[in-house]
Formats: structure tokens, C-alpha cells, sequence
């Protein structure tokens, strides 16, 4: 066998997998040999597409919608997504400034890619989506972290963001409702920082992919660039179909940018993928202009959920829980029971069969995340062993 080997770049071939997805791997796999594994890993809902929206890709496919779209996307889907900034997020992006990609991971990617270089800083608040940091490395740019505290429900304050500013700050990525925490910023807090970004003249991403998932009055999603013109110019909006819709299959993100910027960024798409599968385009606009019901139906459901899955991980002794207000992910705190997050998932796995992502690639080694986007008795019975787990300790 060949031992010929190469070099690889210091910045994209160093990149790290994604350990959420590996531990979904492992325990699909052991659920296919047969094991009881209550998998509470899986960043993506447990719910069907909306039929409406399959039909619609569907009848895309018979009718030959088969062939290259332009690269940014279908004018058409372009316009939907006008729409529903106005109505949604009172942002006012004109369908030349909207780039629709394969993934909203890959809009991420896309502004990163666009915005970053070696000898840039990103502030990045922690606990964080594991693919942020690996995403910056990509472009050579560097990684700040700033803590957000238990006592502030993990969110950053703006006077430590303001702290970690420095002349060589370019971009701060801003998730809320939050991946993996379930956090929301609320608005007070979001006008400070969005007054220290035009400031310290330094671009924003809001990652919003979870938007339509917030559950509890007083903590409802608001975008930061709609407050002024000066924030508006310093933000990209990014969204996707993946969580509303529960389309994660599909692949299909959308971002927002001020038209100095969306260009560039369609054009460096244009060199990477091309446009986003065509048909799925059709099933994306029957999703924005269909009925929303599903939507809120699906939202109902991860409320109800939430509140069992709070309730129970509270009862147990020396587990300390944070009530998560959006997305479909809560992370207690296990730092009492002496062991890091990656022994806790992996012995947790083992001894009772209960499939969680540690919070080490989160930046939160005290913490481990568990998704709730499982059924009720699932989720009680993962709490249940969890539960048994932890007594054991």
C-alpha cells in the first residue's frame, strides 16, 4: 500500500467532525443491533415535512423544474423571503440582497469565508455551536470567546462583549434562540450590542435559524438588525428551512445582507455550489407561502415537551438546570457529579443506554446537551435512567 502523503492547509485541513453528528452516528448504530437507546442527541426535529411542502417539490420534479437556477437562488423564492423579513423580522432586504445556499450551515460558511482573513478576531459568546470556531479557522481568522454565566442564562453581557473588543475585532456571531443552550437575548440586551457593533465599527452575523421555536411571553425573537440603518449595514441575517419546517433534509439555508455585501457573497457561492437544488427551491416557497399551522402545531408540541423534560432533570439531585425559552435543547450543568462531559455521555451511553452530546465542543465541559426533540414517554425515560445514572455517581 502507498505511504505517499502530502501536506494539508494549516487552516481548512485542520478543520475537526462535527461531534454531534458522530454521536448520532453511534447511537443509530447501536440502535440498529438492537440496543434500547433513548438517542436525546438529534439536532433536528422528530416531525414529518409539511405534506403541502413535499407536494410542492413533488409536482416540481413532474413538471421538469430539474435544471440550474441562478446561483443565488430562484427570484421567485427570493421575493417569498422579502416578504417574510418584512412581516416577520421588519427587515427590509430586497430579493438581490438574499442569498439562498444548500444548508444554513453553509450561509454561515459563506459570510465567514467573505468577511474573515488571517489576522481577524471573531467574537464568538460560549457556550457555543460547535461549527462556529471551526468555520472561523477556516479562513485563518482567530477565535474570541466570551463566557456567558449560568446566573444570565448564559448570555453574554454587553460589557464583557465590549471587553473583548479589539482593533482587530471583525465579526461577532450572535445565535439566538440558541444551539445549545435554548437562551434567548432579550431586546434591552440585544440594542447594547448591536450600539457597541457601529461603534466599534465590527460586523454581526444573527444566526436565527430557531426563530420560530420560542415558547414563553416576555422571551420572543427579535432581529437585531432591524433597530437602525447602522446596525442593519453591519448584519447579516442568516435563517433556513431546517427547524420551522422540519426540513433539515433538504438542505436549504437563506441569508439577509446589506447590498454591499450580498454580492460578494452570491459571487463566492457561485464558485463553491452553485445554486441549491432546484426543486427543493419550490417545496421552500410552498413552506413560506403555505399555511403555517404545522408551524405552530410543531412549536406546541416542543413547549409541552420542554416543560416535562425542565420539570424532571430539576427533580434530580445535584443536576442544575437553566429553563431553555427556544430551539429544542436543554443543558444542565453535571459538574457535581465529578466527571467531565465526555466521560458522563460516554458511560451514560454504556451503563443505561442514553445517547447526549457533551458540552466540551460547546466550550462547556460542566454541561451536556439533550435535545428534546423526542416524544413524551421517550423523553421520560431518558430522564429516568439519566436519573439512575446519576444516583450511581
Amino acid at each position: 500500500m502507498s505511504q505517499f502523503s502530502i501536506d494539508v492547509s494549516s487552516t481548512s485541513g485542520t478543520l475537526q467532525p462535527s461531534m454531534t453528528l458522530a454521536i448520532t452516528s453511534k447511537a443509530k448504530a447501536m440502535i440498529a443491533d438492537g440496543k434500547d437507546v433513548c438517542n436525546m442527541c438529534a439536532g433536528e426535529p422528530d416531525f414529518d415535512t409539511p405534506l403541502h411542502i413535499k407536494e410542492a417539490a413533488i409536482k416540481a420534479i413532474e413538471d421538469g423544474q430539474t435544471k440550474y437556477t441562478p446561483g443565488v437562488g430562484l427570484l421567485s423564492l427570493r421575493r417569498s423571503l422579502s416578504e417574510k423579513f418584512k412581516k416577520d423580522n421588519q427587515l427590509d432586504y430586497d430579493a438581490s440582497q438574499i442569498v439562498v445556499s444548500p444548508g444554513g450551515k453553509f450561509s454561515l460558511f459563506n459570510v465567514i469565508s467573505v468577511l474573515c482573513e488571517p489576522g481577524d478576531e471573531v467574537i464568538i459568546p460560549s457556550p457555543f455551536w460547535l461549527s462556529y470556531p471551526e468555520m472561523v479557522k477556516s479562513t485563518g481568522a482567530t477565535s474570541v470567546f466570551v463566557k456567558g454565566r449560568m446566573d444570565n442564562e448564559y448570555c453574554i453581557t454587553p460589557e464583557d462583549l465590549e471587553a473583548a473588543v479589539t482593533d482587530k475585532t471583525k465579526l461577532l456571531i450572535l445565535n439566538t434562540p440558541s444551539n445549545p443552550i435554548g437562551n434567548i437575548y432579550p431586546e434591552a440586551t440585544l440594542r447594547k450590542i448591536a450600539d457597541i457593533a457601529v461603534k466599534h465599527d465590527f460586523m454581526v452575523i444573527a444566526d436565527e435559524m430557531y426563530e420560530k421555536l420560542t415558547y414563553d411571553k416576555g422571551y420572543e425573537h427579535v432581529s437585531i438588525a432591524s433597530f437602525n440603518d447602522e446596525i442593519y449595514e453591519r448584519t447579516v441575517t442568516v435563517n433556513g428551512f431546517s427547524k420551522a419546517y422540519a426540513m433539515t433534509g433538504w438542505r436549504l439555508g437563506y441569508l439577509g445582507a446589506p447590498s454591499w455585501l450580498s454580492g460578494k457573497i452570491g459571487a463566492y457561492q457561485s464558485h463553491s455550489t452553485s445554486n441549491p437544488t432546484t426543486f427543493a427551491q419550490h417545496g421552500a416557497i410552498a413552506a413560506l407561502d403555505g399555511t403555517q399551522e404545522p408551524v405552530k402545531e410543531m412549536c406546541k408540541a416542543f413547549k409541552e415537551r420542554r416543560d416535562v423534560i425542565y420539570k424532571l432533570l430539576s427533580e434530580i439531585p445535584g443536576m442544575k438546570v437553566v429553563k431553555p425559552h427556544g430551539a429544542f435543547y436543554i443543558f444542565p450543568d453535571i459538574s457535581s457529579f465529578g466527571l467531565g462531559s465526555m466521560e458522563f455521555c460516554d458511560r451514560l451511553l454504556k451503563e443505561e443506554e442514553v445517547a447526549a452530546v457533551p458540552g466540551l465542543p460547546f466550550d462547556a465541559d460542566k454541561n451536556i446537551r439533550l435535545s428534546y426533540a423526542r416524544d413524551i414517554p421517550t423523553i421520560t425515560e431518558a430522564v429516568s435512567r439519566i436519573a439512575r445514572f446519576c444516583a450511581s455517581l
